[in-house]
């Protein structure tokens, strides 16, 4: 009876772990710039450790965040559909581990390896999602609740219900940028927040689940502050 031979499966997170041909391993000191705007794309990069921002600058010099990004992110991808230039600046809010692939490693490996073409497919649709929902987020909501969900995003909320720590310090310019709104409504909405026991200040900035709660059942007390809500 003849044997079967065996196979080695292949694992998307450990080819992403370790250096190889087209592929490096870098890390960033917070502050430091991964790539800015205008730089020419030739790769595609993914996230191990730490957290990014990505800026654009509009050509009247204004700048606006425009994402956060966690581990687990790629980054760059857009060298696949034929953009020969970055069109964000992309830089180190901490410390970061980042792996670089070559647009030719990248090409290749999403060609020959069905289960990194998945994981790189999912993680694609899963922001397009997200773009969609924030389109509708600054649409229709005040920016109260723009920053209520922020908030919720960035603490990775839903899995257990626990109050979950922000990593990083996140200054209300930047949460401000990201919905639209001024540093000054920020400031008057964290500190509500605070008082209605949504977020705590212990050292870190902590998500409280009377958060969440307050989005999904859309609670007067959200929107009851005595003031104009939107931008």
């Amino acid at each position: 009876m003849r044997k079967r031979s065996k196979t080695i499966s292949f694992d998307p997170k450990k080819f992403l772990a370790s250096v190889g041909e087209g592929k490096t391993i870098l890390k960033y000191r917070k502050g430091q710039t991964v790539f800015s705007q205008g730089d020419v794309a030739d790769a595609v990069f993914y996230l191990q450790k730490g957290k990014l921002k990505l800026t654009v600058v509009s050509e009247q010099g204004k700048e606006a965040v425009v994402a956060i990004l966690g581990p687990g992110s790629f980054f760059g991808e857009g060298c696949l559909n034929g953009h020969p230039l970055r069109i964000s600046t992309t830089t180190a809010m901490e410390e970061c581990v980042i792996t670089r692939l070559a647009k030719p490693a990248m090409i290749a490996v999403i060609h020959d390896e069905p289960s990194f073409s998945e994981m790189f497919m999912a993680y694609l649709l899963e922001r397009n999602g997200r773009i969609e929902e924030d389109l509708i987020d600054q649409l229709f909501n005040s920016s109260e609740k723009r920053l209520a969900r922020l908030l919720l995003l960035l603490a990775n909320f839903g899995k257990d219900g626990t109050p979950t720590p922000i990593a990083g310090k996140i200054s209300q310019e930047t949460l401000a940028e990201m919905i639209g709104t001024t540093r000054a409504r920020v400031s008057f909405f964290m500190n509500k927040f605070r008082r209605l026991g949504f977020i705590d200040y212990n050292g870190n900035l902590e998500v409280n689940n009377s958060l969440l709660n307050a989005v999904l059942h859309d609670k007067p007390e959200i929107e009851s502050n005595g003031g104009r809500t939107g931008p």
